[in-house]
């Protein structure tokens, strides 16, 4: 059984690959195997990361990426084809950014940020790596990174929960369209899980309300998404495709 989740042999773009769920991501999937591309706008950071996953045996690719711009990602897309012979096998849409505020008064050019790298910086990553899988006649896997937030809903969030709720439908509509080229669409939706972005917030006394509302009375460990991911990137979840796992501690049935 342990052979299905092998990923020896392949190769895995992970977009916001520079910090957080990204970085760990990247570090899980060359551990079980593959080669990762990693994208991101911080190159120093990804570099660093490259080293690191080299220095335990795997091989790593940094790429520059702006996922709202298509043209950095067409690069990208060049840069993995000419490294590895073809495109990723594995697409993992990690990129994503939040902006609160009460939604009467957010500003425009902020909600068209979250907008831009939540939605269609998913589309632009989708639309041009799946576009190259199914090109290239190769099946593969394409997992979008969603949110408990857009399953419910929280204060000063609109535009965070909008856009995620979006992700997590739109994984859908892409599973449904790519099925017939081989290449499966899924998502994870995480709950609350520490980064640099938000370590702030979850230490604060307004986290430790948050904590407290999740059923499991904490927040996730890193670690705690490895196996959803493995088992959709790799053959043990072969007939999964539109699936959205999540992995809240139970924070999506929590009262508001």
């Amino acid at each position: 059984m342990a052979d299905r989740f092998d990923l020896t042999g392949k190769v895995a773009l992970v977009t916001g690959a520079s910090s957080g769920l990204g970085r760990h991501f990247a570090k899980t999937l060359a551990a079980a195997g593959a080669k990762v591309v990693l994208a991101a706008r911080r190159v120093d950071r990804l570099e660093a990361l490259a080293s690191e996953i080299e220095t335990s045996g795997g091989e790593a690719l940094p790429v520059a990426m702006d996922v709202t711009k298509a043209d950095t990602i067409e690069a990208a897309l060049a840069a993995t084809i000419e490294r590895f012979g073809g495109p990723a096998d594995i697409i993992i849409n990690n990129s994503g950014l939040s902006r609160e505020d009460f939604f009467i008064r957010m500003d425009e050019d902020d909600f068209d940020l979250v907008m831009d790298t939540n939605v269609k910086g998913v589309w632009l990553v989708a639309r041009t790596f799946a576009g190259a899988l199914a090109k290239a006649g190769k099946p593969g896997s394409m997992i979008n990174i969603a949110s408990v937030a857009g399953l419910r809903v929280g204060q000063t969030m609109a535009a965070y929960c909008a856009s995620k709720a979006a992700c997590d439908h739109m994984t859908r509509a892409m599973a449904l369209e790519m099925a017939r080229y081989g290449v499966r669409v899924n998502a994870i939706a995480p709950g609350y899980f520490k980064t640099e972005i938000n370590d702030t917030f979850l230490d604060s006394d307004e986290g430790e309300k948050m904590r407290k509302r999740i059923p499991m009375r904490r927040f996730g460990q890193h670690e705690e998404l490895s196996g959803p991911l493995l088992l959709l990137a790799s053959e043990a979840g072969g007939f999964m495709t539109g699936s959205t796992i999540v992995v809240d501690g139970g924070h999506q049935w929590a009262s508001l």
